[in-house]
């Protein structure tokens, strides 16, 4: 991967460069937008919550009064959208064959976790790196009721948009995450990874 992918993926470095307002796009494209999926959602949201605290760097200081019901609101919207794309676009769209930005086994495994689950998938998908990006448009696809996303949309967008930036901000006063905080975002990253992880080894038990 270029080195300039890695800094786009590198919280830290996002947050200096773009702010604010980079958190929110990257937040509303990773939940919305198939092509999101490679964002760092969990540990931007971290990250963000650890610059609001009060012992933060004051270079990248971030107002938790902004951020945190701009990242809530930005996550609903995203997940909305990828909702609405399947709802038009789904069904063709998944038929696409593979290319560097999209992969057909994200869609297979999104559409098995939201089929297993139904409006309480819509909510732990957002726990799920990759297929919270492609759990969304599935649900569409499946015409599951506005309605009965909607809520299910508001929910899951509260306890992972606004949970993990308060964990973050809670967090940020302690010396030991400040003193350590790449090594505190790549816990983040790697813990974000194990739901994934999971999923896939519970498929190849079912194909084996």
């Amino acid at each position: 991967m270029p080195v300039a992918a890695l800094d786009f993926l590198d919280p830290h470095r996002v947050i200096a460069t773009f702010g604010t307002l980079g958190i929110l796009a990257i937040v509303f494209a990773e939940t919305g937008l198939l092509i999101g999926f490679f964002l760092p959602g969990d540990s931007l949201l971290f990250t963000a919550g650890l610059l609001c605290a009060a012992g933060a760097d004051q270079a990248l200081h971030l107002n938790l009064g902004i951020v945190l019901p701009g990242v809530i609101v930005a996550a609903i919207a995203g997940a909305q959208c990828g909702y609405l794309i399947g709802r038009k676009a789904g069904p063709a769209l998944f038929r696409r064959e593979d290319s560097r930005l999209f992969k057909r086994e994200y869609v297979d495994r999104a559409e098995a976790f939201f089929e297993r689950g139904g409006t309480r998938a819509v909510v732990l998908a957002r726990f799920v790196p990759i297929i919270r990006t492609f759990l969304n448009p599935a649900a569409g696809v499946s015409r599951m009721p506005a309605r009965q996303f909607v809520v299910a949309n508001v929910i899951g967008g509260v306890l992972w948009a606004g949970g993990v930036t308060v964990a973050g901000y809670l967090l940020g006063d302690v010396s030991f995450i400040k003193d350590h905080l790449e090594l505190v975002i790549l816990g983040i990253v790697a813990l974000s990874l194990v739901p994934v992880a999971l999923e896939l080894l519970k498929s190849r038990r079912q194909t084996a």
